[in-house]
């Protein structure tokens, strides 16, 4: 069995109601129901919320609302692997062994059908409990600079690698910030991706950005425009 958990609080606060502004011509959480139900893997899909009009929006766009999630576990410090365990539990799930959950954030306009799917190919209990979307940083770490609050000057945050060539440097990644696959069993024990067993699914940094101010949502915007008017 696959499911999908959707997170999608009502108290944004950044950008008010992010989860369900109008992003390229949609409230932003159809995109992401929208590519579970493309992907068409799915046996459930659930938006965990604790607003009503989210959950309006998501029934009508063809997500299931089954419960509402406790104010408890909705505020703005609250794990997403605390919400998605909340779900599992009031599933009452009888086959743990056998579930895989793909944790679908709701500001992810640029996660496709595709990548859901590939990324579930690679997620073998044999090998891994997670398998997270990555992109690589267009520069390398190691060359970070820092600026000291006390003199405000530059400092290398590594200075040992001054004189390392970039194309020797190796190379980082970051999270994707657009879904997580994990066997059902590794949700339910609360630990995180990086305290278990992860495999990366690389995507491309076009493809990929954070939208958590007014500035990221306009450059989102533009970059969804660019790739897929």
């Amino acid at each position: 069995m696959n499911i999908c958990i959707i997170p999608a609080r009502g108290g944004s606060k950044r950008i008010p109601r992010k989860n369900i502004k109008k992003f390229a011509g949609k409230p932003m959480i159809e995109w992401s129901i929208s590519a579970a139900i493309n992907a068409d893997c799915f046996d459930r899909i659930i938006v965990s919320t604790d607003d009503s009009e989210i959950s309006k929006l998501a029934k009508s766009s063809g997500a299931e609302v089954p419960f509402i999630r406790p104010q408890s576990i909705s505020e703005d410090y609250t794990p997403t692997g605390v919400v998605v365990k909340h779900a599992l539990e009031w599933l009452e799930l009888s086959d743990l062994s056998n579930t895989n959950v793909c944790c679908l954030y709701a500001t992810a306009p640029f996660v496709t059908s595709n990548d859901i799917n590939q990324s579930l190919s690679i997620l073998n209990p044999n090998v891994c409990d997670f398998v997270l979307p990555v992109t690589s940083y267009a520069f390398p770490i190691q060359r970070a600079l820092i600026i000291d609050e006390k003199t405000n000057l530059l400092e290398m945050r590594e200075p040992d690698e001054f004189s390392s060539r970039s194309q020797d440097l190796k190379e980082s990644f970051h999270d994707a910030g657009q879904f997580c696959w994990g066997l059902a069993e590794a949700w339910i024990s609360g630990d995180t991706p990086f305290k278990r067993k992860t495999l990366p699914y690389n995507l491309p940094r076009f493809r990929v950005q954070d939208i958590d101010t007014n500035e990221d949502w306009k450059k989102a915007e533009l970059l969804h425009k660019a790739l897929y008017a």
